[in-house]
């Protein structure tokens, strides 16, 4: 437990059992990226100094990785390191500890379809390859739906229905969404929908049993097949599920939908900005919008 793994370890166990999944996730990636650093080793917390520290960052840009990577791994490690100390394992790290090294975030190239590329999306044959339908059709979901994260269409229930709307809280941020429901959604939901299933959408497959592990494969496989879709309508860069929720804040900004609506931020910069708008606006403004952007592909 005094060692920086087994803290780690430890760590993301407790986050596990919180429910903090993701933040779970960060802790074990960070913790075997220090492993292969380490050799497979351990150090003890408290060892852990400024030289530590830029031994590992210069081992991570050997490995060729990108800045907002490396930065990635280091802020980990810092929270780690943080919390050790919060929670009285270890006495305070010098205040420098992580002086001159990397833990900023680079803005990278965000990547959007226009309107006439999602048609194209829409409108492929892909009866021959069931994978690649399956791909695009949730592509086209999470447009539809404001560009709703991967996470959150895997949990979606019946009873996230009702009269007519699609209500649900964002994994990441709990903030609630309302979204009217447009017979182009209902319409993948009713295609992709497995009798008995407890879940709207054929993500999560067997209920009960690792469903975050189920998501998260999904998703990788749904990417992967989505690439295949991109190389269909001719795309010069990775097609995935992100791209659709970029793509929906960037139609609509091409449309003239007000700022106050779609808000900059969305998924750019800052989730805190867009609940501040969203949250001020009659959802009613953001049902026509939506609706305006659905049926202009």
């Amino acid at each position: 437990m005094n060692s920086l793994l087994s803290f780690m370890r430890s760590a993301a166990h407790d986050l596990n059992f919180s429910g903090r999944h993701r933040t779970a996730e960060t802790y074990l990636s960070t913790l075997n990226s220090i492993s292969v650093f380490l050799n497979g080793d351990d150090i003890p917390l408290s060892e852990i100094n400024h030289d530590f520290i830029k031994a590992y960052e210069r081992h991570l840009i050997r490995r060729d990785l990108c800045p907002n990577t490396i930065s990635f791994y280091l802020r980990v490690l810092r929270a780690a390191l943080n919390m050790s100390v919060r929670t009285g394992v270890v006495p305070p790290f010098p205040e420098k500890l992580f002086k001159n090294v990397y833990t900023s975030i680079d803005r990278t190239v965000k990547r959007a379809v226009s309107i006439s590329e999602i048609r194209k999306i829409r409108n492929l044959k892909l009866t021959d390859c069931p994978q690649m339908e399956l791909a695009r059709d949730l592509f086209l979901f999470s447009f539809y739906t404001r560009g709703m994260s991967f996470v959150d269409m895997a949990f979606l229930r019946d009873n996230n229905i009702k009269s007519g709307t699609l209500t649900y809280h964002r994994c990441k941020t709990g903030q609630r969404l309302d979204i009217y429901l447009e017979r182009r959604i209902l319409f993948i939901i009713r295609k992709l929908r497995i009798p008995d299933s407890p879940f709207l959408l054929p993500i999560i497959k067997r209920p009960g049993l690792d469903e975050r592990r189920q998501y998260t494969n999904m998703e990788h496989v749904v990417n992967k097949w989505l690439k295949e879709v991109g190389k269909a309508i001719n795309l010069d860069f990775p097609l995935t599920m992100y791209v659709a929720r970029h793509s929906w804040a960037d139609v609509a900004r091409k449309k003239g939908v007000p700022l106050s609506i779609i808000s900059e931020g969305m998924g750019h910069t800052s989730e805190k900005t867009t609940r501040i708008y969203l949250k001020a606006l009659n959802n009613s403004e953001i049902d026509r919008a939506n609706k305006s952007i659905i049926y202009s592909v």
